[in-house]
């Protein structure tokens, strides 16, 4: 049997969630800080700010990952104490990049976050893309259980 390999554009989802016990402006307080990935998220060497704005809708960052490359993410929606959406401009394999992280208080003292994903490919196959799914989703994972580790100790 012959796989179809024809190489088109692909749209996915990724959603991950972790329950961390922590107060809810705690967690806040660590999420929204755009530029303080590199003490949870996975491989991220570096972050800095791109604009004069740090924090709402316009602020504008670039990632520096281990490996050397990067991705320059800038936020498109912003409600304080809930979540923030950013779109990833330049970096990826894809056309279409609109992340959401967000969270939920359960009780006084633990919080739900969600990391929640739309993308839509480069031209690339149906495999390639879902390969590139099952990434972003271990990525999403293991950062927020990371995030979870941090926060809660």
């Amino acid at each position: 049997m012959v796989k179809n390999t024809r190489k088109t554009f692909h749209t996915g989802t990724v959603i991950r969630t972790v329950t961390i016990k922590v107060p809810k402006e705690k967690g806040w307080r660590k999420i929204s800080n755009i530029a303080g990935l590199p003490s949870w998220v996975l491989d991220v060497k570096k972050t800095t700010y791109l604009s004069k704005k740090r924090k709402g809708v316009g602020a504008i960052r670039k990632i520096t990952f281990e490996r050397g490359n990067t991705v320059e993410e800038h936020v498109i929606a912003w409600k304080e104490g809930l979540y923030f959406t950013y779109v990833a401009t330049d970096g990826l394999p894809l056309r279409a990049y609109v992340a959401t992280i967000s969270i939920n208080p359960k009780n006084k003292n633990t919080v739900q976050i969600t990391w929640q994903s739309y993308m839509n490919s480069n031209k690339m196959s149906a495999n390639q893309f879902m390969k590139f799914l099952d990434d972003m989703g271990s990525f999403y994972q293991i950062s927020l259980k990371n995030l979870k580790t941090y926060l809660e100790k």
